[in-house]
């Protein structure tokens, strides 16, 4: 299932196409001491303490097979601001598509629904020996990982306000409700003019 010299996953659950029937396939997987060991190196953790996932699969229209997966896990990340470790809870669902016929996912993923960024993610490949739990897992919970980790309570030094979401969620930051135009009346302050103190002094 891994491309040849590509490393082998740390957390590898593969489940052949044909272990699908036409009730679909579920399972649990929990990852172990040492695979925790790896993923903590490979996603920049101060530890992963835990990660379970509940994992089901079935045949959809069009030749395609559906992962609908929901994880939990529980971390230690590092504080940008304190630099201190903290322990964390990340939980997450998501779905994946897998194409069986390689020629119809060729053709998906050239016309990739125009480019149109509301459009569903296009279905990766079907590998030799079916479909990795285990690394579909891992890469979700990368994605999910706050990027920007920050310690309930810990504020940015510096800073009167609280920090911007927009750091952690993507999300733009809050900006003033009526924004002041440079030049408006009234609306920009004006700053004394030094010579008009000093000719205080002259009369």
């Amino acid at each position: 299932m891994t491309p040849a010299g590509a490393p082998a996953p740390e957390f590898s659950r593969p489940v052949a196409a044909d272990r699908i029937g036409r009730d679909g396939y579920q399972v649990t997987i929990e990852a172990t001491p040492a695979e925790r060991a790896a993923l903590t190196a490979r996603l920049g953790l101060v530890s992963l303490e835990a990660l379970t996932a509940r994992c089901r699969l079935r045949q959809v229209a069009g030749g395609m097979i559906e992962l609908k997966a929901s994880f939990e896990a529980a971390v230690t990340q590092q504080c940008v601001v304190s630099l201190e470790p903290f322990p964390a809870r990340v939980a997450d669902e998501f779905t994946q598509r897998y194409a069986l016929d390689p020629q119809r996912l060729r053709k998906l993923v050239d016309d990739a629904e125009m480019f149109d960024p509301e459009a569903d993610d296009p279905p990766e490949a079907l590998a030799e020996g079916g479909i990795d739990l285990g690394e579909a897992v891992a890469q979700q919970l990368a994605v999910a990982l706050d990027p920007f980790p920050r310690a309930p309570g810990v504020s940015f030094e510096g800073s009167s306000e609280e920090p911007s979401t927009a750091v952690s969620t993507g999300l733009s930051a809050k900006r003033s409700p009526t924004p002041v135009k440079i030049g408006d009346k009234g609306e920009t302050p004006t700053k004394p003019n030094p010579f008009a103190v000093l000719s205080k002094f002259k009369k």
